[in-house]
């Protein structure tokens, strides 16, 4: 099970440097647009899941121990 958390963490920070990347590309005269604003909040929320799921990963690894 410990494998798999850290596979789907893995791939919600991968989405999350694409959201970033995205949200850069489509800045327009200014970064305040609704576009770039919700691409950031989704980067956000994929690295707030990437944490949820180390710690999560870091309690199955020590109730292995």
């Amino acid at each position: 099970m410990g494998n798999s958390i850290l596979i789907k963490a893995l791939v919600y920070f991968i989405m999350g440097i694409v959201f970033i990347f995205i949200a850069i590309q489509s800045k327009g005269d200014t970064v305040w647009n609704p576009v770039t604003l919700i691409f950031a909040a989704v980067a956000a929320m994929d690295f707030w899941v990437v944490f949820k799921l180390l710690s999560q990963y870091s309690k199955v690894k020590n109730k292995k121990e």
